[in-house]
């Protein structure tokens, strides 16, 4: 399994569904999401289990990632037709409904294994997240396997994490929330932090 953490997020041109709802055949990442961050998602196939409960969360949650800037992309190996065809499914009866985010078709298995996310047996993609920073850097990636439905308010608290980094040139120690302090990244500042905080860690 690669690790793309701080390496550009590997570029990609493909069909999909745009959140209006919109099919295009030539949905381009580096132009999608140019200076703007971005989550990269991957999921192992519409018309799932785990699948519709993670689309829906992320969907609960546009607001809070249109807020912060950021671009949500999700990826599977469908293709842009059952994409569309599961926006069209109601909630009730297994689909994700109107989703707000564009559903990239990956239907070649190219850009699941330029993310280095394909399951070796299935041929289907792990569920994986990878948040981007506006220079299209890979800041934070985290990888479940198939059974394993992710967490998406933690991917909201890592954008907070990075903003607040970017925003102040602290760093963010465990446990860090949008409104906690943050950490001079130097000896005094850790021992600073500790003295006041390590009975919360």
């Amino acid at each position: 399994m690669s690790v793309l953490v701080g390496r550009p997020a590997p570029d990609f041109t493909a069909a999909a569904v745009l959140g209006s709802g919109e099919i295009v055949d030539n949905f381009n990442l580096a132009t999608a999401i140019k200076g703007k961050p971005a989550v990269i998602f991957f999921y192992p196939l519409d018309f799932t289990f785990v699948c519709p409960s993670e689309l829906i969360a992320f969907d609960h949650r546009m607001e809070e990632f249109t807020k912060r800037g950021v671009e949500v992309i999700g990826v599977s190996i469908d293709s842009q037709f059952t994409h569309n065809a599961w926006r069209n499914t109601p909630v009730e009866k297994g689909g994700i409904g109107q989703v707000k985010y564009t559903l990239v078709a990956d239907v070649k298995h190219e850009i699941c294994k330029a993310y280095d996310v394909e399951h070796p047996e299935a041929g289907v993609a792990f569920r994986g997240s990878f948040l981007v920073d506006k220079e299209g850097q890979v800041r934070h990636q985290v990888v479940n396997d198939l059974p394993l439905g992710r967490n998406v308010d933690e991917m909201l608290r890592m954008i907070d994490a990075l903003q607040f980094h970017e925003e102040h040139g602290e760093v963010c120690p465990a446990g860090w929330s949008k409104g906690d302090k943050g950490m001079t990244a130097s000896t005094d500042g850790v021992a600073a932090y500790l003295k006041d905080n390590s009975d919360k860690l």
